[in-house]
C-alpha cells in the first residue's frame, strides 16, 4: 500500500543519474526538487529532462519543484541571506523563472519571503513569462512566521524549512512552530511541506536514527501532506534506501492516526 501524504526528494550528484531516478521514482518518490542554489540554467534544464525522462519511463507523473534561492549569502560554514533588503527577486531567480515557464515546472518553491506581498511579486514575475507555476511559500525567517496567515492565504503551499528557520526561531521552539504552522495550512486546505534533516543521518548511514524515525512519524501525525529528503537524496551515500525507509515510516504512520484530507501538492 503506498502512502498518502508524498515524498518531496531533492535531486543531485547522488541521484540524478536515469537508473537511480527510475529505482526512486517505483520507490514512491512522488515529487522531484531542484535546489537552483547549486544550479546554473543549463544543468537546471538537464536535470529537468533527466526526471521527466525517467517519469516518462516509469509511467508515472511526478511534479518539479525548482528551488529559487532568493537572497542568499554563502558563508564560510552554512549560508545566510541578504538582511538589508526585505526582500528581492535575484538575477538567478529571474533566469530560473524563465526556464520554469519554458520547460512547464509545476511549482516554484520561494526562499526567505517574508509575507505576502513578497509572493504576489513573485506571481506577478511568473505571468510576465507565461508561466503558470504555484508558488510555494518556504517559511524559514522569524518574520514570516509573523504573518504566517496571511503568507498561506497568498501561497499555493507552505513549507516548514527548519534548517533556515532554526537560525531565527530559538531551536526548542521549532517543535511548536511547525505544529501550528502545519494547522494553520491543513485549517486553510493548503498543502504543506516539512522539510529538513528528516534523515539526515543517512547522508552516511544506510539506516536512520530512531529520533529520525519518530520525527517523520510525528510529522505526519501533526498534519503534514508531504515530506521531504533534502542532502539524504541529492548528495548522500543512500537516496534510494532513503526514499524507502522514508515510505515505509509515512505508511506505518498513516496506520496509527484518523483518516484525514490529504492536501496533495
Amino acid at each position: 500500500m503506498s502512502s498518502r501524504a508524498q515524498i518531496v526528494a531533492t535531486i543531485g550528484p547522488a541521484s540524478y543519474q536515469p537508473e537511480m531516478l527510475q529505482s526512486m521514482i517505483k520507490s514512491e518518490m512522488d515529487l522531484a526538487r531542484l535546489n537552483f542554489a547549486w544550479l546554473d540554467v543549463q544543468n537546471g534544464k538537464n536535470q529537468i529532462e533527466l526526471i521527466r525522462a525517467a517519469a516518462l519511463t516509469c509511467g508515472r507523473t511526478i511534479p518539479v519543484i525548482v528551488d529559487l534561492p532568493g537572497p542568499r549569502v554563502q558563508l564560510v560554514e552554512g549560508h545566510s541571506y541578504d538582511t538589508s533588503t526585505p526582500f528581492s527577486i535575484t538575477p538567478k531567480d529571474e533566469e530560473a523563472l524563465k526556464l520554469c515557464a519554458e520547460k512547464k515546472v509545476e511549482y516554484v518553491a520561494l526562499s526567505f519571503v517574508g509575507n505576502a506581498a513578497d509572493v504576489e511579486i513573485f506571481r506577478e514575475m511568473i505571468k510576465k513569462y507565461s508561466g503558470a507555476q504555484k508558488i510555494i511559500a518556504k517559511i524559514e525567517r522569524k518574520v514570516a512566521v509573523e504573518h504566517i496567515d496571511s503568507l498561506i492565504a497568498a501561497a499555493d503551499a507552505v513549507m516548514v524549512a527548519r534548517g533556515d528557520l532554526g537560525n531565527e526561531v530559538p531551536l526548542e521552539e521549532i517543535p511548536f512552530v511547525q505544529k501550528m504552522i502545519i494547522a494553520k495550512a491543513n485549517a486553510a486546505g493548503k498543502p504543506v511541506i516539512t522539510a529538513t534533516q528528516m534523515l539526515f543521518s543517512m547522508v552516511d548511514h544506510a539506516e536512520p536514527t530512531r529520533a529520525e524515525v519518530t520525527d517523520v512519524e510525528e510529522a505526519i501525525r501533526d498534519g503534514s501532506d508531504a515530506v521531504m529528503l533534502s542532502e539524504e537524496t541529492a548528495s548522500g551515500r543512500y537516496p534510494l534506501e532513503a526514499v524507502v525507509m522514508m515510505e515505509r515510516i509515512i505508511v506505518e504512520a498513516e496506520r496509527h492516526v484518523a483518516s484525514r484530507t490529504i492536501h496533495l501538492l
